[in-house]
């Protein structure tokens, strides 16, 4: 049952065997020997790709509950002597996880030694089930539902630009004034080309901009502005600190933007395990109690 969950997690049997370091033999051999007891097909297999038959899905959706809750049972006795033990596949922002998760994680460790992580820092979607991830964090805006999502932060997007490019170029009074000016624009999001707005009584206005230049990275964005080459719009945990010393000065601060949350997502078909409930416990507290994500909001509302 583990290897079949491996094989469909890992995308074919070469890549299972890989994750769990053992020969393809040995797992071709253990998938024929499943399907033989089980008496169904469990894949559709060409040339290029294997595929989950009907059968093979509500299969590995039955299996991948009963190997939680095996290695479920398996914390709890880990717990009873004090101890969490596993391994961690976690997926996070770039920046979100460089700035804010970093330290949070180091904390974590020194409490759960044990613990070995897996950290992917890319600012991509990633198929939680395919690529074998235990949960990812993800900035978005979703409802808050404990099904398939956590919430652990609200993410506030702040507008601002360097006082040098505002004084060279003026400061625009309002959204349709952007057109005329150079914007910075996130690439990693849908219609990056478009900024769109609420005036103070909700009244959605949508801004088409040129983008000056456009990067998958806010820090390189956040960097970018300060030095001059133009407006930028990103969370305030990016620029935040930025707009404190004065290097950029946040603008158009009489609209505000989609209400952003920090998520921890998990697969929707596995069970929560104690390892992955521990942490996003930790992280949830964590986030409720750290000074600089305090004054990251504090800042926030007061040029909002």
């Amino acid at each position: 049952m583990n290897t079949f969950a491996y094989i469909v997690e890992a995308g074919s049997i070469s890549a299972a065997a890989d994750r769990m370091d053992v020969a393809k033999s040995v797992i071709s051999r253990r998938l024929k020997e499943l399907e033989a007891h089980l008496g169904v097909q469990l894949f559709h297999r060409t040339t290029r790709q294997m595929k989950l038959t009907d059968s093979g899905r509500a299969f590995y959706e039955q299996s991948v509950r009963i190997l939680a809750d095996i290695l479920e049972a398996e914390h709890a006795v880990s717990q009873f002597h004090g101890a969490l033990k596993g391994n961690l596949k976690v997926a996070v922002p770039l920046s979100f996880g460089l700035m804010h998760l970093g330290p949070a994680i180091t904390a974590f460790l020194h409490t759960h030694p044990d613990i070995k992580f897996d950290l992917d820092f890319n600012d991509r979607q990633v198929d939680l089930l395919a690529e074998g991830f235990d949960l990812a964090i993800r900035i978005a805006s979703l409802p808050d539902s404990s099904l398939i999502a956590r919430y652990l932060a609200p993410v506030q997007a702040v507008m601002c630009a360097s006082p040098a490019y505002l004084e060279h170029m003026g400061t625009p009074q309002t959204p349709e004034e952007l057109i005329g000016h150079r914007c910075l624009a996130y690439s990693l999001i849908s219609n990056s080309d478009n900024w769109n707005v609420y005036d103070s009584t909700g009244q959605l206005i949508k801004t088409r901009i040129t983008p000056y230049l456009k990067a998958s990275n806010g820090e390189f964005l956040r960097d970018a502005a300060v030095d001059g080459l133009g407006i930028v719009l990103l969370p305030a945990f990016i620029v935040y600190r930025e707009i404190e010393h004065g290097a950029l000065l946040p603008i158009l601060t009489e609209y505000h933007y989609s209400q952003l949350a920090a998520y921890a997502i998990y697969p929707q078909t596995r069970h929560l395990s104690q390892r992955v409930r521990a942490f996003v416990d930790f992280l949830s507290k964590r986030f409720e109690e750290m000074p600089y994500w305090d004054s990251c909001l504090r800042h926030t509302k007061k040029i909002s």
